[in-house]
């Protein structure tokens, strides 16, 4: 079979961090003889080389290519280019990993859609990735009709013969932001960009030491060279006009505005940021025209204009008050209806710790060079995005809590515009209710719940929380996934709990008493939502021995009802744990047990199992100890 998909991965000193590369490589869903792993040791002085010639003897998927070190990943990706066999080329970096059928995904993805280039859905774990080009798959995109140029790192998927036909490699050498060059290259020459999204092809992680290269602190002198050559690329392959000054603004915002705004500002030492601010200053000064900074967000054009004006202190200031700006987004109500879960809320953003507010009339009047001070430039920002109110946005976003996989979730809102008290402000509330399908979600595991808000120059995430009353919420069973939402302790944001919950569902509180066995029928209620008429299985177990019987889950008052026909027949006299096999499968204990005895059954609380029994012999032992240890010492305090 040809070779399908040429994997590159650059090495240097990763240590044990390649091991979850490592894994996900070998368990991609695409066939063995249909892709190949390419290692590019780049001078590693840890134990990875011999760690990768025993890979490579094992698994004939693997190749190690070495050489002397570089400096940098451009080299060892260009050398895994010229030796790759396959029609695709994709970039890992060797601290990241790929969800098991990323490579299969997006190579189907990129032939049905005749893409030089596929960029997968990314998850950060730590680290920040693109968020709004991962709303939907774009087939056909481009840098006009999709934000491309927000993803700018090399974690994609290249058709060789694109890269070989238009000569495009990597710059060489201990640099920066040579992906970006590479990249932006790529998007701006090829026939076709697609973009997959409804699958996390790639895990970008950031390592528990924070040595990721990216997070080094850099040489504001050199990084903004390096900064050059990517607009450089932009300048050769666009006219001038809306297209070059939106490129343009991606590295205006991000690398530049972005840096010496807020909290991000304000955490660096003052003479590196004053150092940051003098080199971006001669960029924007020297290479972008007045169309670039227009298409800013308010706060940013604001910051983009202090900074071409070249004043520091009053960039400082200003980022003093945005790091006071916080989003908050409160649960209101959190119910299952047919199936999905609605979760309604209130967001609003606040300043200083109190809700922020904001002028009663707007004024959309354009920011005519940089604001007289700092207090012009708040009043400007808060009359803009009055102004701005009716285009604010509100998003519920799920999160997985291990691999940072995040997706959209459907939502429905209102914008409200709330009096502030005399004189005219007024607050400016979002309030939003979105729909949780568990069919959506994928995986197993602990989702947490984000609020993701647009209002004038802000876009922000905080977390759903908290809810102003903890009260209990109800498991439910849907999209074959048993899904618990539950509030997180000690602070009651709204999480997640799928597929691993089995105590905390709530069935504790079903007795023996609630349960009816009459005739070989079986009917317990139990806490569950469920929208319909549910198959489930009901599992008996003794003694090494199973016994499965057809039921169904039918929604009742008390959540839904278990109804089951039992094979008497098969059960010996003795006691039979239960569990409940719902879509999946999942089986989830039940709180009670079968007892048969001389074709007698009759329900009883389930026995508790041996390490459970252990567990809690040992805490009502410990527990024996320290009251003891306690009363002594009252004792003693009282001699």
């Amino acid at each position: 079979m040809p070779v399908k998909v040429s994997v590159v991965v650059p090495v240097y000193n990763p240590g044990s961090y390649i091991e979850d590369c490592i894994a996900s490589l070998l368990r991609q869903s695409l066939p063995p003889d249909a892709y190949e792993v390419l290692f590019v040791d780049d001078g590693s002085t840890d134990e990875t080389p011999a760690r990768l010639d025993a890979l490579a003897a094992a698994d004939s998927r693997v190749t190690v290519l070495r050489q002397e070190n570089s400096g940098w990943s451009g080299k060892p990706r260009n050398v895994g280019i010229a030796a790759a066999r396959g029609e695709y080329v994709m970039f890992v970096d060797n601290d990241d990993y790929l969800g098991d059928e990323a490579l299969e995904r997006m190579y189907d993805y990129g032939v049905a859609n005749g893409a030089d280039v596929v960029v997968g859905k990314m998850a950060g774990k730590g680290r920040g990735v693109p968020v709004e080009l991962f709303r939907r798959n774009h087939p056909r995109a481009t840098v006009e009709n999709a934000p491309l140029i927000d993803s700018l790192t090399p974690h994609k998927m290249f058709r060789r013969a694109f890269l070989d036909d238009i000569g495009l490699r990597f710059p060489e050498g201990r640099r920066r932001l040579e992906d970006h060059v590479f990249v932006t290259e790529a998007f701006l020459r090829a026939a076709n960009v697609s973009v997959l999204s409804d699958y996390v092809c790639y895990y970008h992680t950031r390592r528990d030491d924070a040595s990721n290269a990216g997070f080094q602190r850099f040489d504001p002198a050199g990084y903004f060279k390096n900064l050059r050559e990517a607009l450089d690329v932009v300048e050769l392959y666009t006219e001038p006009g809306p297209v070059r000054d939106r490129l343009f603004r991606r590295w205006l915002r991000v690398e530049m505005v972005e840096r010496l705004r807020g909290r991000r500002l304000l955490a660096v030492p003052e003479d590196y940021r004053r150092e940051l601010f003098e080199e971006i200053r001669q960029v924007v000064v020297d290479r972008f025209g007045p169309g670039v900074a227009a298409g800013l967000q308010p706060t940013q054009q604001v910051v983009a204009a202090l900074i071409a004006a070249g004043r520091y202190d009053d960039v400082e200031a200003f980022a003093a008050w945005e790091a006071g700006v916080v989003l908050t987004a409160v649960p209101e109500r959190v119910v299952w209806e047919g199936g999905r879960l609605r979760v309604g809320f209130a967001a609003e953003y606040a300043s200083g710790g109190t809700p922020m507010t904001f002028p009663g009339d707007g004024d959309r009047a354009p920011l005519d060079g940089p604001p007289a001070d700092v207090a012009a430039a708040i009043a400007w920002v808060g009359a803009d995005t009055v102004a701005r109110f009716g285009k604010a946005t509100a998003d519920l976003l799920l999160r997985e809590r291990a691999g940072g996989a995040q997706y959209f979730q459907p939502v429905r809102f209102t914008r409200e515009t709330v009096p502030a008290g005399d004189g005219g402000p007024v607050r400016l509330v979002l309030r939003a209710t979105a729909d949780v399908d568990p069919a959506d979600l994928t995986r197993g595991g602990l989702w947490d719940a984000f609020v993701r808000v647009k209002v004038g120059g802000w876009t922000k995430e905080c977390r759903l929380g908290p809810a102003p009353r903890r009260e209990a919420l109800s498991a439910g069973v849907a999209g074959g996934h048993v899904v618990l939402p539950y509030w997180t302790s000690p602070h009651g944001h709204l999480a997640l709990d799928v597929d691993r919950a089995t105590e905390r569902l709530g069935l504790g509180a079903v007795t023996p008493a609630n349960v009816m066995v009459s005739g070989g029928r079986f009917r317990a209620p139990l806490p569950l939502h469920v929208p319909g008429e549910t198959a489930v299985l009901l599992r008996l177990a003794s003694a090494g021995t199973t016994v499965e019987a057809p039921g169904t889950l039918v929604p009742d008052r008390s959540g839904a009802l278990l109804e089951a026909v039992l094979p008497v027949r098969e059960l010996t006299d003795a006691t039979w744990r239960t569990a409940l096999g719902v879509p999946g499968p999942r089986f989830v204990a039940l709180p009670f047990a079968l007892r048969v005895r001389a074709d007698a059954v009759r329900m009883v609380r389930a026995p508790r199992t041996g390490a459970v029994r252990r567990l809690a012999h040992g805490t009502r032992r410990k527990l024996g100890t320290v009251l003891r240890r306690a009363v002594a010492r009252i004792r003693t305090r009282r001699r």
